[in-house]
């Protein structure tokens, strides 16, 4: 009897042989791309588990499922100082991911040629491991995240996602639909994508796969149609389901990478004006069924995109709401890590001189509206991007730029302040500009 795993195993990796994925040219690279790096910053990821601000150098850094490295790639840049490690069942794809950090001056690196599940012949501890693209393609997932487990220091994390079976069901259909024509026996060739394009492009406009799955890129890009309608493996699941998952395998929720866009309440325009009854009921629901209900009326989300960890590592924390001004007068204000560039800086600076708004959702676009800083706030916030800095020092450069109270015209005072300060910072928090975190 056939081994299908092994087949499939087999076919997966010569198609990523024969297509390393992804196709990015050697010498792109991710660096000032703020919005791809933020997902991929390993300081981010703890701040959500802690509520405190490590230091990546020295840690060690695993890209579970590397293919052609530019993930990896992401990763040290994000993570300065961290040591990365990759690893694929591809040897081609290892041997591209090699060149390409090699490339970009990266030092501390190391790839192998290798399956999730041999994780543990390394002997190597992770701080973090990166799984990425990677879950839904293995035949047991929970085998996979076990495995990813038993290299994981205690207080690590994993980020793992599936793709959405609601999101993600009409190019299921695609591929299956493709499969029965024989197209997906094999790695797909130059004459498969030929046969796939001219069924997509002939098929009547309204018809329901071509009018939800075929963009204008899959004509000329098969990267896109190697990872859609051609992905060989490709399953999806539900949160419930992914919930059950890292149940089986022992391993704790911790957040959503993209949580900003898993808010249950952010979905209706007014929550308050929901009858009583069904606002309790909504509040009353566990994380996992806030976000199954998200999906079941919002399936946006292609990817199920979460951070894991093992059980019993997370810090108990107070909700900033909740702080009370002893806390606010003991913490420390850190700006996001990929904002200290010196593009900010200027455009902060920019703003500050000509007393107009600084756009900070520009760089990290949390909500469909704009987002904007006054200049007074950017200008208390400004030395951030050199260093973080007590909350007093915040607070008393306000005071510095506003000593007088615009109404009474009396003295600002420290009170004033932290009450007008409170709020923004925790806003700003929320949205992931800022971490702070609270002094021990």
């Amino acid at each position: 009897m056939v081994d299908q795993s092994a087949e499939l195993l087999e076919k997966l990796r010569q198609q990523f042989d024969t297509a390393p994925y992804p196709r990015i040219e050697l010498e792109h690279s991710p660096k000032g791309d703020i919005k791809y790096l933020y997902c991929h910053d390993l300081v981010v990821a703890h701040y959500h588990r802690t509520q405190r601000v490590i230091e990546p150098t020295g840690k060690i850094i695993l890209d579970a499922g590397c293919g052609s490295g530019y993930k990896a790639l992401s990763l040290a840049i994000a993570n300065p100082g961290a040591k990365i490690v990759g690893i694929d069942l591809s040897e081609k794809s290892v041997e591209l991911a090699q060149a390409r950090l090699k490339y970009h001056g990266v030092e501390n690196f190391e790839f192998h040629a290798m399956t999730i599940e041999e994780l543990p012949q390394l002997g190597m501890k992770f701080d973090y491991i990166n799984c990425d693209e990677v879950l839904y393609l293995l035949n047991d997932p929970v085998q996979g995240l076990q495995a990813m487990k038993s290299v994981l220091q205690p207080d690590g994390m994993i980020r793992a996602n599936y793709h959405s079976r609601f999101q993600r069901g009409i190019i299921h259909q695609a591929q299956e639909f493709f499969a029965s024509l024989g197209i997906m026996e094999q790695t797909p060739v130059e004459s498969d994508f030929a046969i796939v394009r001219a069924i997509m492009r002939e098929l009547q406009d309204a018809v329901t796969v071509k009018a939800r799955t075929w963009q204008p890129t899959y004509n000329t890009d098969d990267d896109a149609l190697l990872a859609n309608h051609l992905l060989r493996g490709d399953k999806g699941i539900t949160m419930p389901q992914f919930f059950d998952i890292l149940r089986a395998a022992d391993l704790e929720f911790i957040n959503m990478v993209d949580w900003w866009q898993w808010d249950l309440v952010d979905l209706f325009k007014d929550f308050s004006n929901l009858p009583l009854e069904v606002g309790l009921l909504l509040a009353d629901k566990s994380v996992e069924e806030q976000l199954h209900l998200y999906e079941l009326i919002h399936p946006i989300h292609r990817l199920l995109d979460l951070w894991c960890g093992h059980p019993g590592q997370a810090q108990p924390y107070t909700s900033l709401d909740d702080w009370t001004d002893e806390q606010w007068q003991q913490a420390t204000v850190h700006f996001y890590p990929q904002l200290r560039v010196p593009q900010v800086k200027e455009e902060m600076t920019q703003a500050i001189v000509a007393a107009s708004y600084f756009e900070i959702s520009k760089y990290l676009n949390r909500t469909s509206e704009t987002f904007n800083l006054d200049s007074l706030l950017t200008a208390t916030l400004l030395p951030l991007l050199d260093a973080p800095q007590p909350m007093l020092a915040i607070a008393h450069r306000w005071q510095k730029l506003r000593p007088l109270n615009l109404l009474t015209l009396e003295p600002t005072t420290e009170a004033e302040v932290f009450e007008l300060l409170k709020p923004q910072l925790t806003v700003l928090t929320q949205q992931g500009y800022l971490l702070i975190e609270l002094n021990h």
